[in-house]
C-alpha cells in the first residue's frame, strides 16, 4: 500500500526574518471558484479555456502556445513583465487521464494559473512572472521537461523559482517538501504562518512525479504545491475525480495563500550565482 509521510511546517518558521510587507489583489471567492468549474473533458478543450480564461485577465498580447515535440498539444504560456529579467515559473498540467474528469488532477491547478496572473498584474513587479499550462504530464511530464530542457544556460540562471500546483482542493494546503528547495519550503511556511492559514509537508515520491522535477533536474530551485492525502490518495486517477471532491474552502484558502507567496517572493528572492 502507498503511503504519504506527513509532518509540520511550522519549525522552520522561527528561523525566517520577519515577513515583508507585500501586495496582491485577492479576488472574491465566487471568481476563483467559476474558473474551476469550467472544466472540459478533452485535452484541447481544456487547453482552449484554459487560454480563453488567460484572455479573460488581461493575457492576451504575451500570451503564446509553445510547440512541444511528442505531444498534439503544446504548452500554454502567459507572461507578466516584471522590472528585470529575473524570473519566477508558476506552472500547473491541464491534461488528464481518462479516468474522472480530472477537476482535481489537474484542473484544480491550471484554474488558478489566470486567477493569480490577475491576483498579481496590478502594480509592477520587480520579477517577471511566466505562468504556464504544461501539456501531456500524465504522459511522463512531457511538456515541462521540453519546456525546461530547451532554456539555454543562461535562462537557466535568470529563473530564482518554480512554483508548481497539482492536484489541490482535496484538503488544506500541503507541500512535497522531500523534493523541494528549502528556502522556498521556509518562504511559503512563513506565508502561511503571516496569513493564520493551514499549512503541512506530505510526500509524494511513492504516488509520482511531476512538473517541478523536470526543473529541479535543471538546477532550478521548485517546490510543489498539493493538497494529496493517505485518505485522499483514492481519488487520484478515478472516477471519483470531480467536482464534489474539492473542498472550496481549502481551495480557495490555497489560492490566497500561493497568491500572497507568489508576491512574497517577488519581495525577497536575490539572482542566483
Amino acid at each position: 500500500m502507498k503511503r504519504l509521510v506527513a509532518f509540520a511546517l511550522f519549525i522552520w518558521i522561527e528561523a525566517t526574518p520577519a515577513w515583508p510587507q507585500v501586495s496582491f489583489v485577492s479576488l472574491p471567492r465566487k471568481v476563483v471558484e467559476a474558473r474551476l468549474k469550467t472544466t472540459k473533458m478533452r485535452n484541447n478543450e481544456r487547453q482552449s479555456e484554459l487560454r480563453t480564461l488567460f484572455q479573460d485577465v488581461g493575457c492576451s498580447e504575451r500570451l503564446s502556445e509553445q510547440e512541444v515535440k511528442g505531444s498534439k498539444l503544446g504548452n500554454l504560456v502567459c507572461v507578466l513583465p516584471g522590472l528585470s529579467d529575473e524570473i519566477i515559473v508558476v506552472g500547473a498540467h491541464f491534461d488528464q487521464v481518462d479516468a474522472g474528469k480530472g477537476i482535481v488532477d489537474n484542473w484544480s491547478g491550471a484554474a488558478l494559473l489566470p486567477s493569480l496572473y490577475e491576483s498579481l498584474k496590478g502594480e509592477p513587479r520587480k520579477h517577471t512572472f511566466i505562468f504556464i499550462g504544461f501539456t501531456d504530464e500524465e504522459k511522463g511530464l512531457v511538456g515541462s521537461r521540453y519546456y525546461a530542457g530547451h532554456l539555454s544556460k543562461e535562462a537557466v540562471s535568470k529563473i530564482e523559482a518554480m512554483v508548481n500546483m497539482d492536484t489541490l482542493g482535496l484538503s488544506t494546503t500541503k507541500v512535497w517538501v522531500s523534493h523541494a528547495d528549502k528556502n522556498l519550503v521556509t518562504a511559503v511556511g512563513l506565508v502561511a504562518h503571516g496569513m493564520s492559514l493551514p499549512i503541512q509537508g506530505v510526500n509524494v515520491e511513492k504516488i509520482g512525479s511531476t512538473d517541478s522535477e523536470s526543473f529541479a533536474a535543471r538546477k532550478i530551485p521548485s517546490i510543489t504545491i498539493h493538497s494529496l492525502t493517505q485518505e485522499t490518495l483514492p481519488i487520484l486517477h478515478s472516477q471519483k475525480d470531480d467536482i464534489n471532491a474539492i473542498k472550496i474552502d481549502d481551495y480557495y484558502d490555497t489560492y490566497r495563500l500561493i497568491a500572497a507567496y507568489l508576491a512574497y517572493l517577488d519581495k525577497t528572492l536575490v539572482p542566483r550565482t
